[in-house]
């Protein structure tokens, strides 16, 4: 195996893991941009769903 073949090899094993991090920082930063959002909705709909409940729980669960 000749030197220029195992760096063709190590160029794609370099180009996937960029892959997969450039979308690994593009799902974090869409999570912290609609984070808040998203969570604010769940916190609506399960309100909604329960009326008599607490809209956030307190600490020592009552």
């Amino acid at each position: 195996m000749s030197y220029r073949f195992r760096n063709k090899e190590g160029q794609g094993l370099v180009e996937y893991a960029l892959i997969l991090v450039l979308a690994a920082v593009v799902v974090i930063v869409v999570l912290l941009l609609l984070g808040p959002t998203i969570g604010d909705f769940f916190t609506e709909i399960i309100s909604d769903l329960n009326p008599a409940a607490p809209a956030t729980p307190t600490p020592n669960g009552n």
